[in-house]
């Protein structure tokens, strides 16, 4: 006999399997004595009463489990017909394992380090504010999500299947805490070795890997892909080439206007990231004084229309660190990431407006419209940059005084790893931008209890939630719609929005690529 059932425990007993499994036989009906296994299979937290509840969904058995048979090994493919990948994230690292799957030879091109080497290029940021502009947070093994949290909640379900996408990341070393919980995260700590763990896959299956490989240019011939150049002048030749930069790689985005191949300008994002004490948002979301020991560190979401636009949270980060994202010397860029046991005193979120391509033509002007959000992006990074100072210090005032339009005289302690210095980030962002993250701002204050408050800081800049620039590809193929044997694929490309979507749009990709070179 099987039976599902959803079962509420406060925090401290939903950790105890003994009566997670006594209080799913009473609701399955089954005698505890017939009860041989029960499987959490979803797990979430319920704050809204005055004492949370952590709910499960759980399977109940009078008989054992059979465990998951283990995942098939990577056909070996030496020797065959290789695709070129440009971009080791999560788009190109999850293109080059499908392949595999279809027999196809992956050879990935990273412009930055190996996930290891790296670390040296984040510390320089982080303690000298020397920026590498092809190894930094944005660029290297595993792409901006390496050090970007490991956040792994999407609303793209329709896009390919989720659970595959987790349960590879699971054979690679991620908890299978990730399997169940509502809104899995895999932490900053514990991705290095996931990622290095795929590498070593895929490589060991006759793929092959290449660091310090910047794309400088796409090898075309009557109108199909032949290769690319690297920034060392080799050629690597293919008949596929993925292009799975991610959404910083603003010098692909200027490779292909300068060589004609079509691509748009695209909506995106703009604003700061908030941080808290982690206090403050746990004693507003568990309606408490104290955070129950036996409950994770407390997480929002939130979203206002202003003037007709939305202003919304984005990548919050419960006991995170708010991180220097910038590509270049010249400009600020913040993102935020989390430990896996999120044990750090702050929380951070972005904060921040969507901006239509539309409006974005207001403000610019020039000879490359296509180019344009991109550029406007550019100009606002490095507006902050000279506010901070002209190092990776980032300009920052209190959330108070930022609604209310006045100098913080001094500011909290911080996270972010360069250190922050005090202006007026209200007239640092364009009007409408700053206009309506103060009105959002105050309207969270009355959702959240003691959301609005001078003890937490707003820092410039959020600007990379998502590609400024979309490169149009077929629907069915998923080529390019005018360079055949070019995939845009992933974040960079405009088609994904964090680690998973990007994974799933990755192995979309691939599942093209391998019906195109059947039938050529």
């Amino acid at each position: 006999m099987e039976r599902v059932v959803d079962i509420a425990l406060s925090p401290r007993d939903a950790v105890d399997p003994v009566l997670v499994r006594e209080a799913a036989a009473e609701a399955a009906a089954m005698p505890l004595g017939t009860v041989h296994t029960s499987k959490v299979l979803k797990r979430s937290i319920d704050a809204r009463s005055k004492h949370p509840l952590i709910r499960m969904r759980v399977q109940v058995m009078d008989e054992a489990i059979s465990e998951a048979p283990p995942a098939e090994p990577l056909p070996a493919v030496h020797g065959n017909r290789p695709v070129i990948i440009v971009g080791c994230g999560p788009a190109g690292l999850f293109n080059a394992l499908r392949c595999i799957e279809h027999g196809i030879r992956p050879v990935l091109l990273e412009r930055g380090k190996d996930v290891r080497a790296r670390r040296r290029d984040l510390a320089a940021i982080n303690k000298q504010h020397i920026v590498d502009a092809d190894s930094n947070y944005c660029f290297g093994e595993g792409g901006a999500g390496t050090y970007s949290d490991g956040k792994l909640y999407t609303r793209s379900h329709k896009r390919g299947d989720v659970e595959a996408v987790l349960r590879t990341l699971v054979a690679f070393g991620a908890s299978e805490d990730i399997l169940v919980d509502a809104h899995p995260h895999i932490g900053t700590n514990k991705l290095p070795h996931i990622i290095t763990a795929m590498r070593e896959a895929i490589i060991a299956a006759g793929g092959e890997v290449h660091f310090n490989s910047r794309v400088t240019d796409l090898l075309v011939e009557g109108g199909r892909m032949r290769g690319v150049r690297t920034s060392d002048d080799r050629v690597f030749e293919a008949d596929a080439v993925v292009l799975a930069t991610g959404h910083s790689a603003r010098d692909i985005f200027q490779l292909l206007h300068a060589k004609g191949i079509r691509i748009e300008r695209k909506d995106f994002a703009l604003g700061v990231r908030i941080e808290h004490p982690q206090a403050i948002i746990d004693a507003a979301m568990y309606h408490c004084d104290v955070r129950d020991p036996y409950l994770p560190p407390a997480s929002y979401s939130v979203v206002q229309q202003v003037n007709g636009l939305g202003v919304y949270s984005f990548c919050m980060c419960p006991g995170g660190i708010i991180a220097p994202c910038a590509t270049a010397n010249d400009e600020i860029v913040t993102n935020g990431w989390s430990p896996s046991k999120r044990n750090n005193p702050f929380a951070n979120s972005g904060m921040v407006v969507g901006l239509s391509a539309k409006e974005l033509a207001h403000h610019t002007t020039g000879e490359d419209p296509e180019l344009a959000s991109m550029h406007y992006q550019r100009g606002i990074e490095h507006a902050a940059w000279k506010a901070g100072g002209q190092r990776q210090t980032a300009p920052a005032q209190r959330m108070e005084d930022f609604i209310q339009g006045r100098n913080s005289l001094d500011l909290p302690e911080c996270s972010y790893p360069p250190g922050i210095v005090p202006f007026r980030v209200d007239e640092l962002l364009p009007p409408e931008v700053g206009l309506r993250l103060r009105e959002g701002m105050a309207a969270f204050g009355k959702k959240i209890r003691g959301y609005r408050t001078n003890e937490a800081v707003v820092v410039a800049v959020e600007s990379r939630t998502s590609s400024p620039v979309r490169i149009p590809r077929d629907r069915e193929t998923l080529e390019h719609v005018e360079v055949g044997g070019l995939y845009p694929c992933g974040e960079g490309a405009g088609y994904a929005g964090g680690i998973v979507s990007a994974a799933m749009d990755g192995q979309r990709v691939a599942d093209m690529i391998a019906v195109s070179y059947k039938f050529r």
